[in-house]
C-alpha cells in the first residue's frame, strides 16, 4: 500500500472529556441562585460528578450505541404466546441506569428536589435524549397519583426511587419501576375528550377492564401507565400495571412501534386495550384535571430538554470555532462567526435561566408560584421549544459540511430538536392554553406580571416591551388569531426580565437591544455589532479555554 499522501491538519479534536454541568456557566449559576446554602454544595457536587459522566466518551458511545441500534418489538414467544415486549440495545439500560440512580425521576419528596432534577435532566440528555422521555414520564406521575393517596403510598416510592430495574415483573418485587402515558387516540389526537377507549367498572371499588386502542403510548416498556378512557360518568382516569399482582401479563397488545423522524432509541408504540385492569385514579368524569398536573410537569421538562439540546448544539459550534483555523484564524475570533455564535448563545442563556426559575417556582410551591407557573410553563413551553430547532439548524451550519455528517453528532440533535414541540401539546395548544388562564385565572396574569415587573427600570428596551405587552393584554377580543405572536411576547419579555436581574451585562443588554429592542435581523448573526459579543461567546464555552 502506497505511504500516507498527506497529512491530516485543521480537524477539531472532539468535545469530551469535560464536566458538562461546571463549564455551563449559565446553568451552575441558576443552581447556586435558586437552591438553599444548606444544600447546595452537595447538589453542586452531585451535578458534577453526573456532568463529568455526561461529557466522558463512554457516555457519548452509549448514546451512538443508542440510537444506532433502535428499540425492537417482540409481540410473541418463540412458542406463539403473546410476551409484547421491547428490546434495547445495552447502552439504552445504561444511560437509563444511570440517570435514575443520579436521582432524575425523584424531585417531588426533597428539599430542591425540582431544580436539582431539572438541573440533572439538562446536563445528562445532553449525552443522549431519547432516554428522556421514560424520566420525564416516571417523575411527572407522582401528582396525578396523589389524588389518590392509596395509589399514592403504593406505587411513589417505586416511581422515585434511585434503583433502575430492566425487565417486567410485579411492582411490588422490584426495587423501582418506570411510568409511561397513553392519551392519544386515531380519531381525536390533542382532543382527548373525543376518546372511545371504554372503561367497565368491576365490582372491586376503583377496579375497571379497558378495551380500545391508543395511537401514541409513550414508552410502552414501562411498569404502568397513566392513561385516558371513558367511564359512566365521563372521561377518567386510569393506572394501567403492565404485570398484574399474581404475576400475569395485563392484557397489552402492543401492535407497532413509531418509525420516528428522530428519537430513535426511544420506544413509542401503538397498544390495543382489551379486557385489560386498571385503577382508576381519581373521580370518575374527572380525568383531564386529574392527569393534567402530570401534563404540566412533563411540559417544564420539554423546556428543560430542548434547553438541553441548545446547550450541546452551542457548545459543540463553539468548541469547533476555537479549534478550526479559516481565511488565516481561528474561527471564533472572525467577527461575523462571533456575531453568530453569541446569538445562539443568548439564545441557549435565555432558555437554561427560564427552565431553571420554573423549577424554582414547583419547588417553592406557594399561591403565587402556581399561578405564575399556570402561565409561565406554556408560555415557555411554546417558546422555547420552537427556538430549539432553529438554534440547533445554525450551530450545526457552524460546522459546515462536517455538522451534516453522523459522526459530528449534530444530525441526531437536529433530528431530535423538533420533538418537544410537538410533545405534550404543540405550538397551537400552549397558546391557548395561556389565552385559557389569561381569561379565567386573573391571579395567574398578576403574578406573570410581578415576575416580569422585578427587573422593570433596569433597561429601557424591556420597559417599552412590557408597556407594548400590556397593551396588547388589555383588549382580548378576538384574541386567537394573535394568540402566537403575544405568546411570544410574553415568554420574551419573561426572558428578557430574568436576564437582567441574574444575568451578565453583556449578556442581558445583548438580548435586549435583540429581542426587545428590534435591533436584530431575521437570521442569527444579525446582533449590533457595538455589542460585547467576545464575552458573550467566551461565557458560553465548553471544555478549556
Amino acid at each position: 500500500m502506497a505511504a500516507s499522501t498527506h497529512t491530516v491538519t485543521n480537524q477539531v479534536p472532539p468535545l469530551v472529556g469535560y464536566d458538562v454541568f461546571a463549564n455551563d456557566r449559565a446553568l451552575a449559576e441558576a443552581v447556586e441562585r435558586h437552591l438553599a446554602p444548606g444544600i447546595l454544595r452537595e447538589a453542586q457536587e452531585e451535578l458534577s460528578t453526573l456532568g463529568r459522566a455526561a461529557g466522558s466518551a463512554q457516555a457519548q458511545e452509549w448514546g451512538a450505541q443508542a440510537n444506532e441500534n433502535p428499540p425492537k418489538l417482540r409481540t410473541h414467544d418463540r412458542y406463539g404466546h403473546r410476551v409484547d415486549e421491547v428490546d434495547f440495545h445495552p447502552a439504552w439500560h445504561r444511560l437509563l441506569g444511570h440517570a435514575v440512580t443520579a436521582g432524575l425521576t425523584d424531585a417531588w419528596g426533597r428539599e430542591g428536589g425540582h431544580v436539582r432534577r431539572a438541573a440533572g435532566f439538562l446536563v445528562w440528555t445532553q449525552a443522549e435524549a431519547g432516554h428522556g422521555c421514560p424520566l420525564s414520564m416516571t417523575h411527572a406521575a407522582v401528582p396525578a397519583l396523589r389524588t389518590d393517596p392509596a395509589l399514592a403510598a403504593e406505587w411513589e416510592p417505586l416511581l422515585t426511587s434511585h434503583v433502575y430495574e430492566e425487565g417486567l415483573r410485579p411492582a411490588p418485587q422490584k426495587a423501582g419501576v418506570l411510568f409511561g402515558m397513553g392519551m392519544t387516540e386515531k380519531q381525536g389526537g390533542t382532543d382527548v375528550r373525543s376518546n372511545t377507549t371504554r372503561a367497565e367498572a368491576l365490582a372491586a371499588d376503583g377496579e375497571y377492564l379497558l378495551t380500545g386502542h391508543k395511537w401514541f403510548c409513550s414508552a410502552p416498556m414501562s411498569d404502568g401507565f397513566l392513561v385516558l378512557a371513558q367511564a359512566a360518568d365521563g372521561l377518567s382516569c386510569f393506572l394501567v400495571p403492565r404485570v398484574l399482582p399474581d404475576g400475569s401479563r395485563n392484557p397489552f397488545a402492543l401492535q407497532r412501534l413509531k418509525d420516528k423522524l428522530g428519537n430513535r432509541s426511544n420506544a413509542s408504540g401503538e397498544v390495543e386495550f382489551d379486557g385489560t385492569w386498571a385503577r382508576r385514579v381519581g373521580e370518575e368524569g374527572r380525568g383531564v384535571r386529574t392527569i393534567i398536573e402530570m401534563v404540566a410537569a412533563t411540559r417544564l421538562d420539554c423546556v428543560v430538554g430542548s434547553a438541553a439540546l441548545m446547550r450541546q448544539a452551542v457548545a459543540q459550534a463553539i468548541h469547533h470555532s476555537a479549534h478550526r483555523s479559516a481565511f488565516g484564524g481561528l474561527l471564533i475570533g472572525k467577527p461575523l462567526m462571533r456575531n453568530v455564535l453569541a446569538d445562539l448563545a443568548l439564545e441557549s442563556e435565555a432558555a437554561t435561566t427560564l427552565a431553571l426559575r420554573l423549577a424554582a417556582a414547583y419547588d417553592a410551591d406557594t399561591e403565587q408560584e402556581r399561578a405564575f407557573l399556570r402561565i409561565a410553563v406554556p408560555a415557555a413551553k411554546y417558546w422555547v421549544t420552537k427556538r430549539c430547532s432553529a438554534v440547533v439548524g445554525e450551530a450545526l451550519e457552524c460546522l459546515g459540511g462536517n455538522g451534516y455528517v453522523e459522526e459530528s453528532g449534530m444530525p441526531r440533535l437536529l433530528r431530535e430538536a423538533p420533538l418537544n414541540s410537538i410533545w405534550e401539546g404543540s405550538g397551537n395548544v400552549q397558546a391557548l392554553d395561556v389565552l385559557r388562564a389569561l381569561q379565567r385565572e386573573p391571579g395567574a396574569l398578576d403574578a406573570f406580571l410581578r415576575e416580569v415587573g422585578k427587573a422593570r427600570g433596569a433597561d429601557h428596551r424591556l420597559d417599552a416591551a412590557i408597556k407594548d405587552l400590556l397593551t396588547e393584554l388589555a383588549d382580548l377580543e378576538a384574541v386567537e388569531a394573535r394568540a402566537r405572536r403575544l405568546v411570544e411576547r410574553m415568554a420574551l419579555v419573561l426572558q428578557g426580565s430574568l436576564l437582567l436581574r441574574w444575568a451578565p451585562p453583556e449578556v442581558a443588554d445583548a438580548f435586549c437591544a435583540s429581542r426587545l429592542g428590534g435591533d436584530w435581523g431575521s437570521a442569527f448573526g444579525t446582533l449590533p455589532h457595538s455589542l460585547d459579543l467576545a464575552a458573550v461567546v467566551e461565557r458560553a464555552r465548553a471544555g478549556e479555554s
